[in-house]
């Protein structure tokens, strides 16, 4: 797969750079009234488009920014979910049984002399 993404921007490069030299012409280029740019014509696609592309890759990027951290957080809040469900149950002590009204408690002390 790198070697075909490789390849790929090899013949994107050569196409552009030939192109390139072969449209290498001075254009002129009114920016406002009275003022004018003399610039390759090259240079002026790139300028073209760098001024359409970087803002949208600017947006793309924080997009997957802003998504990333809310997954981090889901992720991190399902850890927490996941330990809290697979914790050990402490056990809970009994109580004993209360002794019938009216009996004597068993665990009363025999004086023996």
């Amino acid at each position: 797969m790198g070697i075909l993404r490789t390849i790929i921007w090899v013949l994107l490069t050569a196409v552009l750079v030939i192109f390139a030299m072969a449209n290498w012409l001075p254009v002129t280029v009114t920016i406002w009234p009275g003022q004018v740019l003399d610039t390759k014509l090259p240079v002026l696609i790139l300028a073209a488009f760098l001024i359409g592309s970087v803002p949208m890759w600017i947006a793309l990027r924080t997009t997957r920014w802003s998504l990333k951290r809310r997954l981090d957080t889901s992720e991190r809040q399902l850890a927490d979910m996941r330990a809290l469900a697979n914790r050990p149950v402490d056990p809970t002590p009994v109580p004993p049984p209360a002794p019938a009204p009216g009996t004597a408690s068993p665990t009363l002390p025999l004086d023996i002399p």
